[in-house]
């Protein structure tokens, strides 16, 4: 009851938490102060056999022939905790059972480990190892928010689009459990983007550049390193620097260019109206994270979600050296110093009278220099 007695107790518990996990970590390490394999692999080993004794003692005791509703079944276990699937018709229910089984299954294990009873997610939706989604409650009245583990909502190199998409498509499956509206969703989203009706923001990449810009610095091309050099070559005065983020788009490109020369910076491709590649967009940044949530609740969900009238794309063309408008545009050079356009054939970057200016002023200030 005292929160001075509670606060230093609960800084004690976190130090040895620390403490713990430092031991586990240098014991496990092949080079160091202390390489111990066997006190690591041990480590681990406990905590996997606690799970699955958990899981068995909690599928034996709840089962039909004991007198409770349904059999229950693990569904899922990670590290320190286990994922219960009792049958349960409501969120109540589902809590009283998950209480009492934690208060069973503490009773096996040696005194102070105890198994605590956390949350329900109903619905839930497990995609894969450590990817899932669902509601989270901690109380039988309201569901306090949207849980996700593992989606691709926070990740820097993924666009805002990625995250949009993904996050409105779980609400609409798990809060209003309307797999048609989420379907209508997806489609409309790919439609507009394949009709270049999408916000450029929305597309827009970001890339750390760790390693510089020389060539060989990496083991292939990357986008957003050829990207910087470009950038570099267009304004050196303020090139990329290690350890910028590069922000870029993936713009359309001719047939046969390689895919690292389709990376543009966004303000370039808006000034210039340069369309992007929302087929790209969808093979590498939507495709993968939606058809792991929909591959397990909708039958033929890739050709349901990514084939049909609303695949139909807009066809732009791209900037080419040639052809279209670009035979009939003419290229000119400006002078550095009064922006003037320079005639055909002249040497120089800058204009005669820019250049007539400079020399004067030069020979003005050799002229005035002390004899030695």
């Amino acid at each position: 009851t005292d929160p001075l007695k509670k606060m230093v107790l609960n800084g004690r518990q976190l130090a040895l938490k620390v403490s713990a996990n430092s031991v586990y970590g240098f014991t496990g390490a092949t080079v160091g102060m202390m390489p111990c394999l066997e006190i690591s692999s041990s480590v681990t080993a406990f905590g996997r056999q606690m799970i699955e004794n958990t899981k068995t003692l909690v599928e034996q005791k709840y089962r039909v022939e004991n007198g409770y509703a349904h059999d229950a079944s693990v569904i899922y276990g990670d590290t320190d905790s286990v994922f219960v699937k009792f049958g349960c018709d409501t969120v109540e229910e589902a809590m009283k059972l998950g209480q009492e089984a934690a208060a069973y299954v503490s009773t096996t294990f040696i005194d102070p480990i105890k198994l605590e009873f956390e949350k329900v997610y109903f619905p839930y939706l497990l995609m894969n190892k450590k990817r899932y989604a669902g509601l989270y409650w901690t109380n039988p009245v309201k569901a306090d928010k949207l849980d996700a583990k593992g989606i691709e909502t926070v990740r820097r190199d993924n666009c805002e689009l990625v995250k949009v998409v993904v996050e409105n498509t779980l609400n609409i499956i798990l809060k209003e459990s309307s797999l048609d509206r989420a379907i209508a969703f997806i489609r409309k989203t790919l439609s507009e983007l394949l009709q270049n009706k999408v916000d450029m923001s929305m597309l827009v990449i970001s890339k750390s550049l760790a390693k510089g810009m020389e060539d060989g610095a990496y083991a292939a091309k990357q986008a957003h390193v050829e990207l910087a050099k470009r950038m570099a070559q267009r304004d050196p005065g303020n090139a990329p620097a290690i350890g910028d983020r590069i922000q870029y788009v993936i713009i359309k490109a001719p047939k046969g260019v390689a895919q690292y020369e389709k990376a543009e910076d966004p303000l370039y491709a808006v000034e210039n109206n340069i369309p992007v590649d929302g087929q790209h967009y969808i093979d590498h940044q939507l495709k993968q994270p939606l058809m792991r949530i929909f591959e397990n609740i909708l039958p033929n969900a890739e050709s349901v979600l990514f084939s049909g009238e609303h695949m139909r794309k807009v066809f732009q063309s791209a900037p080419s050296a040639t052809g279209g408008l670009s035979m009939f545009l003419k290229k000119t050079h400006k002078c550095l110093s009064c922006k003037a356009v320079l005639k055909d054939g002249h040497g120089g970057a800058l204009c005669q009278h820019c250049k007539n200016a400079k020399e004067g002023q030069v020979g003005g200030q050799s002229a005035s220099l002390p004899m030695q």
